[in-house]
């Protein structure tokens, strides 16, 4: 159940509504995160480098313009098809995942069918991993892919995993990573930590979504926020680290209002740009010019008494800038549309 069915894709991004088929109304935890800007540009050239070096097109004699477009465009979209192919393979290892603690949980589930769909792809080393993770650190679970809410903030998500391990209530997110020239998973991101504290701050949980049935958030005191990198060669799992937890919850906040500023700013004030037109003809006439020989009078000591000074001027113009400032009313956050 990794497309939540609250949840929808839209031109603001994935938002949620209370009830299948009601208005979509927050942002997903993975939207609001999406705000913060990141440098793929060194990426997407290295992926575009590397589909030309592996084209076995591009080791032939060319004598055809359209053969080199054809692998210049296929080498322009090997960033897209590469993470296309990581996104799909995601959700068949956060499949496979959630059914096993479906079983656990003593569930309806369909765990051999999620394995042979891994099994089809090549990917069954991740299903192995998995299984030696959860018999090696027991996991009971309490919940799979809740969707949660948060009112008072503005967003949803849906939770890998609520489980309670030696004791003690863990808030989990996988994180399908490749493996290193080494042999080990690639680590986590930074960002999982801001995800793990949205989950844990939600207000509500779902029970029903077709009724539009929710009750409230049973785990927000949970002591262990923990992301889970799932490789083929193992599994490394990561807790966040309680000293940052607060000012990632901050910076989450902050994204937050950017993407409801963002969405205001296209909805509903228009065109960012308007067209000018010249000036008239007489505002751009030549000035007379000045003749050589006039001689212009020096300024007296009277005529610049009483004029405000410098320190006043720049005092003035301040007050004009804070007062309009101070008439610019701040944007409420609209949850509809």
């Amino acid at each position: 159940m990794t497309d939540p069915r609250l949840a929808t894709s839209t031109d603001f991004g994935r938002m949620y509504a209370r009830e299948v088929g009601g208005e979509l109304l927050v942002p997903s935890i993975t939207t609001v995160i999406g705000q913060q800007a990141s440098d793929l540009s060194g990426w997407h050239g290295y992926m575009a480098a590397k589909a030309v070096l592996e084209d076995s097109r591009a080791s032939r004699p060319m004598h055809s313009n359209g053969m080199k477009f054809a692998i210049i465009r296929d080498a322009a979209s090997a960033s897209e098809r590469y993470r296309d192919q990581a996104a799909a393979r995601g959700d068949r290892v956060h499949n496979y995942a959630e059914n096993i603690a479906l079983r656990a949980m003593g569930k309806d589930h369909e765990l051999e069918r999620t394995r042979e769909e891994l099994l089809q792809h090549g990917e069954q080393a991740y299903a192995d991993r998995l299984d030696e993770w959860w018999d090696a650190w027991r996991p009971r679970p309490l919940a799979a892919e809740v969707t949660v809410w948060n009112e008072t903030v503005g967003y949803a998500g849906t939770l890998d995993l609520v489980a309670e391990i030696a004791g003690r209530v863990c808030i989990i997110d996988y994180k399908t990573k490749g493996t290193d020239k080494r042999g080990r998973v690639k680590p986590l991101d930074n960002k999982v930590v801001m995800q793990l504290v949205a989950g844990v701050k939600a207000e509500e949980a779902l029970v029903d979504a077709e009724a539009g049935q929710w009750q409230p958030w049973q785990y927000g005191s949970a002591p262990i926020l923990m992301g889970v990198a799932v490789g083929e060669t193992q599994v490394l799992p990561q807790q966040a680290n309680p000293n940052v937890l607060k000012e990632n919850w901050r910076k989450f906040c902050a994204l937050r209002r950017v993407w409801e500023i963002n969405r205001l700013l296209d909805e509903e004030t228009g065109d960012h740009l308007m067209p000018v037109v010249p000036p008239p003809a007489h505002l751009l006439a030549t000035p007379p010019a000045v003749d050589p020989a006039q001689v212009v009078e020096p300024v007296s000591v009277q005529e610049v008494e009483g004029a405000p000074s410098l320190e006043e001027l720049a005092l003035d113009a301040s007050s004009e800038t804070a007062t309009a400032l101070s008439s610019i009313e701040e944007p409420t956050a609209e949850r509809g549309n």
